[in-house]
């Protein structure tokens, strides 16, 4: 059997776009809306809040692997999230396309 190519947008798509790694992703927007929330609030009562840290908890290892100093610290979370979307997509793909390769020659999947 023939491997196709795909382009670089065919490629994310395809990884990206499936159950796993849309619920990942939706994790960890729903992580990062709520240490944005808890900065706004936490903000007026003067009261130091460790929730930022539960953003980078959600997308390590990836967002670990650069560099936490300034500004330059923020784009770790999206980063790392991509990429742990893609690695969880290229997983579920493969599962599955195993599964439906193997039931297809009447193979079991047990």
């Amino acid at each position: 059997m023939a491997k196709t190519t795909r382009s670089l947008p065919q490629s994310l798509r395809h990884y990206l776009v499936n159950p796993l790694a849309l619920g990942y992703l939706g994790i960890v927007l729903g992580v990062c809306l709520w240490v944005a929330a808890d900065a706004l609030f936490a903000s007026s009562s003067g009261d130091a809040s460790f929730a930022g840290v539960w953003a980078v908890l959600a997308t390590a290892p990836t967002s670990l692997l650069l560099p936490f100093e300034g500004p330059v610290a923020l784009i770790a979370i999206p980063i790392g999230a991509i990429v742990q979307a893609f690695a969880l997509g290229a997983v579920y793909r493969y599962v599955t396309e195993r599964r439906a390769h193997g039931t297809a020659n009447g193979a079991s999947s047990a």
